[in-house]
């Protein structure tokens, strides 16, 4: 089984790296890529972790562009890791990550929900390369005793339009799928059924997207067949996962938190690294 989509706590998962490996050999997972938001930080310790489950390790990522005020998802896979020049650029979404917490920490205080946005910055800065979310502040919001649940902190205060909302700031798409070419690697747009883009996708393949990602546990089999389609028409190739973050009470949807339930299929995955390998990284 190949699922190409997963996070740790280097990001907005629950899990360290070797912990999610140990999850992924459990449900029979034998290739899998760690996309954490904005960081690399977990590849190295999860590959080394997969070697010893005989499990393979892609390198992946997930990086957040920006299009009109609002998120939009590319996925990145087979780059240099080690590269300077995505190094460089993840930087930069790390500190935009950084700014938007202290704002939006702010804001809730002005609201009456005070947090410690200082403990949330010293957990990540103690996982070097780490990036830092809404995620992180809403379990702050329930340690507090502000809200019940992450779910409950999202509702009510945290997502698009809700009081304590900032707009994130950042590189387009196309900026995003530039840097992951950079770095020799192959771009995909994320859970598109849920980003709720669509017309960005075709404009996107015009700039380079390599892919699109069909198969995701918030994608029911018409949203599956309805991608495969679209990529076929394109010209592009499909990619998927999971995106399991390993706690179902995050804001994100529950079937996110159950690893082998979703499978990019073999033949799937032979074309997305056979793609990967006509491309080298930027000098």
């Amino acid at each position: 089984m190949i699922d190409l989509h997963l996070h740790t706590n280097a990001s907005d998962g629950r899990l360290t790296p070797s912990e999610l490996v140990a999850r992924a050999s459990g449900a029979g997972l034998t290739t899998i890529s760690v996309t954490d938001h904005d960081t690399v930080a977990a590849i190295a310790a999860a590959t080394a972790a997969a070697a010893a489950a005989g499990i393979r390790v892609v390198p992946g990522i997930e990086i957040t562009a920006i299009d009109d005020g609002r998120d939009v998802h590319v996925l990145g896979y087979f780059f240099d890791s080690a590269s300077a020049t995505l190094g460089a650029f993840l930087e930069g979404q790390r500190a935009r990550r950084v700014s938007r917490v202290r704002e939006i920490g702010a804001r809730l205080g002005t609201l009456g929900m005070p947090v410690d946005v200082d403990a949330v910055l010293r957990s990540a800065a103690g996982r070097p390369g780490s990036s830092v979310g809404r995620p992180q502040l809403a379990r702050s919001m329930v340690e507090a005793g502000h809200v019940r649940s992450v779910q409950e902190a999202f509702d009510r205060w945290l997502a698009t339009g809700q009081p304590g909302y900032l707009p994130r700031t950042g590189p387009s798409p196309a900026d995003v799928i530039d840097a992951i070419h950079q770095a020799g690697g192959i771009a995909s747009f994320a859970h598109p059924a849920v980003t709720n883009r669509d017309h960005l996708i075709a404009p996107l393949v015009d700039q380079g997207l390599d892919a699109i990602e069909v198969y995701h546990s918030d994608h029911a089999p018409e949203h599956e067949r309805l991608y495969a389609a679209l990529a076929a028409r394109l010209g592009v190739l499909i990619s998927g996962g999971s995106d399991f973050h390993g706690d179902p009470s995050t804001p994100l949807r529950a079937g996110r938190g159950t690893l082998g339930v979703v499978s990019l299929p073999a033949e799937a995955f032979e074309k997305l690294e056979r793609q990967a390998l006509r491309r080298e990284p930027a000098s």
